[in-house]
């Protein structure tokens, strides 16, 4: 067999077994050929269409970055227990994937990357599209993925192949190492010949681990939590990843203690289980952010703190706070400075801090807080989603209109913008794996590939995106991936000519939204700020794709429109996009958080000035890394 015949075949074998269930860990493979994979992977793929054509089924992408994206929103479908092969052609169509490859391994979510590389012989060098450097003569574009990827070979000889794709495969299904998986495939050794063991195709299974926590540490986890006045619990992805909503609903249930949840973690608890406290953080609740300013021991559960998380530490106000950490991950367990690190499997830690913690309940008066917090929070979205009738609604609004017409299992999904943060904490989920937002990258355009790699994951749900015009125009060429194939998704595109979220960024630090608004160019005064608004018509554009397109016109009964519109894209059995029209400068319910972005500590404009003196103000909240 050729080394590209060989791994295509390989990969159709292998299987990931996470407890009862049994999935194909690469489900399928994504390619876009040129001349550095087109007569390796892509003749084996054509190959095996005509042999076996159920063996590895293949996707089209329109973009190589798209296609990475894709893979990785199946993958947390999935619950990192299955991933997409990407298979890219030498120099840009592999650079392309590096994005992708950066979101993946942050999110610490399993994807495959196969991109070309040039001859191992050099027989042709320089060929089309390589790099040189005269200093070493080793290095390729490829090596930009080194710091990217959670596990790098470069297969410069067929023979190399084996142990290679075996250890591509034990990081791909570790639940502490995963992320991107990039194998490096020289055009001629793609194909090459070599002798194949039949083991090397043989039925593989990988067991997802699931280590049970110290019996030690946990019972110093439950002194720590008997000792707590006021204990709250951070739960991040790692709840979902392994599988343990419903061990963190009834441990928040037996216990009372209440729970804030970061992007990633949106779903390990629905919104109205009585210990539910929503989003928490620079995009949370004032109900999560108020008990976690007050909060003397924070559980963390699954999650990595990001900065957003942790309001860039001015979240968690408490002289004497201590943090308990339980991850899989050793790497995010000492996070703060932990005072206690528990690095074990979110599910099998939480069933055994349940059982150490028999009879044990936060006191009344905590209780009636987080009630008190819960129910006031509750009734600021309630008027947040409610129609205004204004010809332009606020964003809050629309993502009123979208919950009510999306039933419970539905999946929204979003990544970049002010869409996010507004989600975070207005979105009401109601099924674990019902919200979808990728906000460890943020990455825009990731929006549309990823809403068609959930529906891939999950056919039984409507994958329902929320998208603002910048990051549709990063990245909308996906739809013909989604028309091609039938593959339903919802999206909802937000039109407000420009880029919000950091248009109201860039007031906060006093730069008056410059460089954020779609306009013409004013020359004479080097902006975009002045001139008139671009005529772009991106439902227009959307159409030329090939999609079904129902416009929202502006007006008093905007929202009502909206939510019948999303009803009847529900109804369909095609994929549609929905335009909206949105007010940018009506913006949702203040979270009480604050996030670090950094001011010029010197400026001719008054407008930076006091930005700078409000930005002194906050830090004077920030909390070390240890100490006070």
């Amino acid at each position: 067999m050729t080394v590209s015949q060989a791994l295509i075949e390989f990969l159709a074998h292998q299987y990931t077994v996470d407890g009862d269930v049994r999935q194909r860990t690469i489900a399928g493979t994504f390619g876009i050929f040129g001349h550095g994979n087109v007569a390796g992977i892509g003749q084996a793929l054509k190959q095996l269409s005509v042999d076996d054509p159920t063996l590895m089924p293949y996707h089209q992408a329109r973009n190589e970055q798209g296609m990475v994206h894709e893979s990785v929103a199946f993958a947390r479908m999935r619950r990192r227990r299955s991933t997409f092969a990407c298979t890219a052609s030498v120099g840009p169509g592999a650079t392309n994937m590096l994005t992708g490859a950066a979101l993946a391994t942050i999110n610490r979510l399993p994807v495959l990357l196969l991109p070309s590389d040039t001859f191992a012989t050099r027989v042709a060098d320089p060929v089309l599209q390589q790099l040189e450097l005269p200093h070493d003569a080793s290095i390729s574009v490829n090596d930009a993925f080194k710091p990217l990827s959670r596990f790098f070979d470069r297969v410069q000889r067929p023979e190399q192949l084996f142990s290679a794709a075996i250890g591509a495969l034990r990081v791909l299904t570790d639940p502490v190492e995963t992320g991107a998986v990039t194998l490096c495939l020289p055009e001629d050794v793609q194909a090459q010949a070599l002798d194949v063991p039949v083991e090397f195709l043989a039925d593989r299974e990988w067991r997802i681990r699931r280590p049970r926590p110290d019996r030690g540490v946990i019972d110093q986890v439950v002194r720590a939590i008997r000792e707590a006045k006021r204990p709250m619990i951070v739960a991040g992805g790692g709840v979902i990843y392994s599988d343990a909503a419903a061990a963190l609903a009834a441990f928040a249930l037996h216990t009372g203690i209440p729970v804030g949840t970061s992007q990633a973690g949106v779903g390990s608890l629905v919104w109205d289980h009585p210990q539910s406290l929503g989003a928490v953080g620079a995009t949370g609740t004032t109900a999560a952010n108020r008990i976690a300013r007050d909060a003397d021991l924070i559980i963390g559960i699954g999650t990595r703190y990001s900065d957003f998380t942790t309001g860039s530490r001015t979240a968690f106000q408490h002289p004497g706070v201590r943090f308990v950490n339980i991850n899989v991950a050793s790497f995010d367990a000492i996070k703060h400075g932990a005072a206690i690190a528990v690095v074990a499997d979110a599910r099998e830690a939480l069933l055994e801090l349940t059982e150490g913690l028999d009879r044990y309940r936060v006191d009344a008066e905590f209780a009636d807080r987080i009630r008190l917090e819960k129910a006031e929070w509750n009734a600021v979205v309630d008027e947040a989603v409610t129609p205004s009738g204004r010809p332009l609604p606020a964003q809050s609004e629309i993502i009123g209109a979208v919950q009510h017409a999306a039933d419970p299992r539905d999946v929204v999904v979003c990544a970049a913008g002010s869409l996010p943060g507004d989600l975070h904490k207005l979105w009401r989920v109601r099924d674990e794996l019902g919200y979808h937002v990728e906000y460890g990258f943020s990455c825009m355009g990731y929006e549309i590939a990823g809403g068609i790699g959930v529906r891939r994951a999950a056919p039984d749900r409507d994958a329902i995106v929320m998208v603002g015009d910048g990051s549709y125009l990063m990245m909308h060429t996906e739809i013909v991936s989604a028309v091609a194939e039938g593959v339903k998704v919802i999206i909802v595109l937000v039109q407000n000519h420009g880029y919000a979220s950091i248009g109201h960024l860039s007031d906060t630090v006093g730069s008056q939204r410059y460089g954020t608004q779609y306009r013409f160019r004013d020359t004479a005064h080097n902006n975009f700020e002045t001139d008139a608004t671009l005529p772009i018509d991106l439902a227009a554009n959307a159409a030329s794709l090939g999609i079904s397109v129902i416009r929202v016109e502006p007006g008093p009964d905007a929202i009502a429109d909206l939510a019948a519109a999303v009803a009847r894209a529900k109804a369909s059995v095609t994929a549609t996009l929905i335009h909206v029209n949105s007010d940018p400068l009506l913006f949702s319910p203040d979270t009480e958080s604050w996030w670090d972005v950094p001011v010029a500590e010197v400026s001719v404009l008054d407008s930076t000035t006091q930005a700078r003196r409000d930005y002194v103000a906050q830090r004077e909240n920030q909390r070390p890394y240890l100490g006070s």
